[in-house]
């Protein structure tokens, strides 16, 4: 076993966001390494927690206090058992410490300061599988972030039925 790792995934509870933290939690999360779920609120979101910490993103939550839904509700998540039954799952069967981060703002600019921020040592995120012409108006978070990382992405992509 070499030095513990220390991931992020994006998470927004997607269906791809789900997949991609799935994927993390079973192909790349090693017994020891360190899983940070990184949330990013709109800019406009107005949530009791949002004024203590808008500059620098909440302070890193453990796993025990991120299940609590008086948690979800003071940050505006979505209080999510599959993303939790992942996270205990991954925390009991490779020892993985799980903790949980919130900023708000642009979700590429916020995912590209979490690297830094955090020390990642690489990022998952999800793919939304936008089209040409929705991709050229919204912007596209998976080909900004792949491209000014300064560590590993993976973009999960979940193919459509």
């Amino acid at each position: 076993m070499g030095k513990a790792r220390t991931f992020g995934v994006g998470m927004d509870y997607s269906p791809t966001s789900k997949a991609s933290l799935r994927w993390a939690a079973e192909n790349m999360v090693e017994e020891g390494d360190r899983i940070i779920l990184i949330h990013v609120q709109p800019p406009q979101a107005d949530h009791s927690r949002k004024q203590l910490f808008e500059d620098t993103g909440s302070p890193l939550v453990p796993l025990e206090e991120f299940r609590e839904i008086n948690y979800s509700k003071q940050y505006g998540l979505t209080h999510d058992p599959e993303v939790h039954d992942i996270l205990d799952t991954v925390s009991k069967t490779k020892g993985a410490k799980v903790v949980a981060k919130i900023y708000w703002g642009d979700a590429r600019e916020k995912l590209i300061d979490a690297v830094d921020d955090l020390k990642l040592d690489s990022l998952v995120i999800g793919s939304r599988g936008l089209g040409a012409i929705k991709r050229v108006l919204l912007g596209s978070v998976s080909y900004y972030v792949v491209t000014n990382a300064p560590c590993p992405v993976t973009v999960v992509k979940v193919s459509k039925p």
